[in-house]
């Protein structure tokens, strides 16, 4: 998390920073980016960033965890215009990832995120479902889900869902870049194995 100094910034000299991070984290990856360049293209001085951020990890699992909360508000849109059918409203969201990809410079920071995935950035995307929290928003989420449609029994079982379908989503964004998939074949992908969650893999 950023300290304090950061939020009392300027919102504007706040997204200029925000910005120079995301075109350096576009150009490379976490471990190659270099605190240099952020801090020359946002113009300000090394210990400046020091006073914001611990290190440029910190400044980068905030960037991005800033954009997912944009996508939980679309999620929660679309848990609404689904009446609450979970996978129809990740694969919306899933589309929605996809489509932003395209625009110019998103496409290659979103490589370098999902082809140098870790164990903290998957979970940044499972916070994107894990109402297992205090939030308010998560605890908005777990009420849309509509569990009448779910074979489940209690409150673990509906995280659990939750949980492998958010996987589901994220491997086939791992996987379009690791594959090279086109748009299509990635929510092919993901309403095949969604088709194949909901029947089961064992026969009685």
């Amino acid at each position: 998390m950023p300290r304090p100094t950061f939020f009392n910034l300027q919102e504007e000299k706040q997204q200029t920073l925000l910005q120079a991070a995301k075109k350096e984290f576009t150009r490379v990856s976490l471990a190659e980016a270099s605190i240099a360049n952020i801090v020359k293209e946002a113009d300000i001085p090394r210990g400046s960033f020091y006073q914001y951020f611990e290190n440029k990890q910190d400044l980068y699992f905030y960037l991005l965890n800033e954009h997912l909360k944009e996508k939980r508000e679309e999620l929660i849109t679309n848990l609404r215009k689904h009446c609450g059918d979970i996978f129809a409203s990740i694969r919306d969201l899933l589309q929605s990832l996809l489509t932003e990809m395209e625009e110019e410079g998103t496409y290659q920071f979103y490589r370098n995120v999902f082809l140098n995935m870790d164990y903290r950035t998957e979970k940044a995307f499972m916070n994107l479902m894990n109402y297992n929290t205090l939030d308010k928003k998560y605890d908005l989420i777990k009420r849309l889900i509509n569990r009448k449609s779910l074979n489940i029994d209690n409150e673990e079982e509906l995280l659990q869902v939750v949980q492998i379908v958010s996987l589901i989503m994220t491997d086939n964004l791992i996987q379009k870049f690791g594959k090279e998939m086109t748009n299509e074949e990635v929510i092919h992908n993901y309403k095949t194995q969604i088709r194949l969650l909901k029947k089961g893999f064992a026969k009685e």
